[in-house]
């Protein structure tokens, strides 16, 4: 399983080891989605930065959705099916998304892509974003509905 993680909170005065770690996820600015393992290490660091991230178990669908619509290869240029028959293992990106899911490969393996999703905000936006998903924000673990997040996204 894999957790897709989204930046929801962006301010100037983080504290050092939470910026820290958002930049070793990735997520340097909001609305970036990154997609992560489900391993000890991650979850760690998804405990410490869950005041200024969401995220929750992404589905293949909802995967290969992403990809298609917001990933990118160096240059600025989207990643197709053609490029991935020439470059990867795999003939399409439904074929990526389902091995991504497995935790078998990693968006920065694939060559000159870029690991990180540049979204939109979500339609009818955020449901807030100063407290946690259980209480009715936006913040923290949200499990399967992460995946209407990414689409109100894309």
């Amino acid at each position: 399983m894999a957790y897709a993680v989204i930046r929801v909170r962006g301010q100037p005065d983080v504290n050092r080891d939470i910026e820290f770690t958002m930049g070793l996820l990735g997520l340097n600015r909001v609305n970036h989605c990154v997609v992560v393992p489900e391993n000890a290490s991650t979850k760690g660091m998804l405990q410490v930065v869950k005041d200024y991230c969401t995220w929750g178990e992404v589905n293949q669908e909802t995967l290969a959705a992403m990809i298609r619509a917001r990933g990118k290869l160096a240059g600025d240029k989207d990643i197709t099916d053609d490029y991935l028959k020439e470059k990867s293992e795999f003939a399409t990106v439904d074929d990526m998304a389902k091995a991504i899911i497995e935790n078998d490969y990693k968006m920065k393996d694939v060559e000159a892509a870029k690991p990180v999703f540049r979204l939109h905000p979500p339609v009818k936006g955020y449901e807030g974003n100063k407290r946690s998903y259980q209480n009715g924000g936006a913040l923290g673990y949200r499990g399967e509905a992460i995946n209407d997040l990414i689409n109100r996204m894309l």
